[in-house]
């Protein structure tokens, strides 16, 4: 999945998503911190491909998007709508393509602004990003260009605390950003900054009122974490080769960001330093078995406020969880499969 597939929902539940060859599965909690029920195919019967993507806004609605296949060698976008874990998901919808018709582009991102309205971005057929923004009374407005050149596959959408929907993509030897300037405005393309970036490893996180952090790792295997309008910094070497997950908490009275990802090792690596405060430093921790080689990592907090890791592996289907204890530091309670 693109975004994060481990996320709690507005009745206080915790679900994952978990895509397969032809479809997407969720599993939920029966109830906040019970056990789970097993897995339900989302949107419908209808077949999908590539990878899927799935964006969380405030209201706790998940909307999630894919490609389908239509005529031989070409695919549309679907959407579909999840508002609560244990209830199924509104059916796919077609929403197009960004150049009306045509194969795959790229994989889609999405982000929900403050009003919930779903923003759906892609890489289009000449390599710009193209976008499809929802109205709020239901309907789609027509594709945007957003422009942009050579971007790669790789798209991380994430909405501010002001409820404004911002993008970063990758581009050879850089990355890009773009934020709206208001709400239900098309994104502009505001800064482009210089870095070598490891495809696949782009994760952005709403850190402030007035910023988002985008991490990513460069070339040379350093973790790095920017905010558009300062410089990139170099937080910790990567634990592994694929993208983090992060999420803001509370440990010890203080804002802090909490960073997660399957290590060389096998195992989940955390990470934990004062929000935007990269100076500070940070040093990982591994916890938890050896995993299975697809298996990736994602946090989430609880109904209770309570830090959660879960590891889902596509290949097995194995989701293993563990939440933080009740004390101080970063305590975390036994691994266990769900």
């Amino acid at each position: 999945m693109n975004g994060d597939w481990f996320i709690r929902g507005r009745d206080g539940r915790l679900s994952v998503y978990l895509p397969t060859d032809e479809a997407l599965l969720c599993r939920a909690e029966r109830l906040p911190g019970g056990p789970w029920a097993s897995a339900q195919q989302v949107g419908g019967g209808q077949k999908l491909t590539a990878v899927p993507a799935v964006g969380h806004g405030a209201n706790a609605y998940a909307h999630l998007v894919s490609w389908r296949p239509t005529v031989a060698g070409e695919a549309g976008l679907v959407h579909s709508t999840h508002y609560r874990p244990r209830l199924a998901a509104l059916d796919w919808v077609p929403i197009g393509h960004p150049n009306k018709k045509g194969a795959v582009t790229g994989t889609p991102a999405v982000a929900v602004d403050a009003q919930g309205r779903a923003y759906v971005f892609v890489r289009n057929r000449g390599l710009g990003v193209s976008m499809l923004g929802q109205k709020v009374k239901g309907g789609w407005d027509p594709w945007r260009d957003l422009k942009g050149s050579r971007v790669e596959e790789d798209l991380a959408a994430v909405t501010g605390e002001s409820g404004l929907v911002e993008l970063y993509a990758a581009v050879p030897g850089g990355i890009v950003h773009w934020r709206q300037e208001k709400a239900g405005a098309t994104p502009v393309l505001t800064e482009a900054l210089e870095t070598p970036v490891r495809p696949g490893t782009l994760y952005a996180l709403a850190t402030s009122a007035e910023s988002t952090t985008l991490f990513y790792t460069d070339e040379s295997g350093d973790l790095c974490a920017w905010r558009p309008g300062g410089k990139p910094a170099a937080l910790l070497a990567s634990a592994g080769p694929g993208r983090v997950s992060a999420v803001r908490c509370e440990l010890d009275g203080h804002d802090c960001t909490l960073i997660a990802q399957r290590s060389t090792s096998g195992r989940v690596a955390f990470a934990a330093y004062p929000t935007e405060l990269e100076s500070a430093g940070a040093w990982w921790t591994e916890s938890g078995p050896q995993l299975p080689a697809d298996a990736e990592v994602s946090l989430a907090v609880d109904e209770e406020d309570r830090v959660v890791a879960a590891t889902l592996s596509p290949s097995t289907g194995q989701l293993l969880l563990t939440r933080r204890k009740d004390e101080p530091g970063l305590a975390l309670e036994a691994w266990r499969a769900v």
